[in-house]
């Protein structure tokens, strides 16, 4: 088994509904989830589409990382996500953050996630469900997130225990 670390964010919708649906739907999936952060309400980017919802859980697999990849697409697509423009409104986006200690790099997976460093709706939820040093980046969420632009992020809800 692989500790991993999954972001979820959603903006169409009953917002919360879809971020537990998907927990729900990981755990149906072979997805052992150990801890999930609380949701936070963040700004779209870009500008002109509902605010999203975050938020992040740390899991163990057996998946490998392009297998879980392929898992999550699936996900996405059973709680209504179809094919839009990039960075555009979806019912939920499950993207792969940390996948062990391992770096990967091809065309169709980036782990860690790019940009999870400066991306304050990542690390504010990461911050809750991971103490110390992130896989790679050898530092914790807590000492990323302060250099962070946290503008207009807000935690809203818990999520239900695992």
């Amino acid at each position: 088994m692989t500790t991993i670390v999954l972001g979820m964010g959603t903006n169409l919708g009953d917002r919360l509904a879809n971020l537990q649906a998907a927990l729900r739907l990981l755990r149906e999936s072979g997805v052992a989830i150990s801890r999930a952060s609380g949701a936070w309400e963040t700004p779209p980017m870009p500008e002109g589409q509902p605010a999203y919802l975050n938020a992040v859980a740390v899991a163990e697999t057996h998946l490998s990382p392009h297998d879980l990849l392929a898992r999550l697409k699936d996900i996405e697509r059973q709680l209504g996500r179809r094919p839009g423009p990039r960075w555009g409104p979806r019912p939920i986006d499950i993207d792969i953050l940390f996948y062990g200690d391992q770096a990967i790099s091809d065309e169709s997976l980036s782990v860690p996630h790019p940009g999870v460093q400066d991306r304050a709706f990542f690390l504010a939820p990461l911050a809750e469900v991971v103490r110390g040093p992130l896989p790679i980046l050898g530092k914790s969420a807590v000492e990323l997130l302060a250099s962070a632009d946290q503008a207009g992020q807000r935690r809203v809800s818990a999520l239900p225990p695992p």
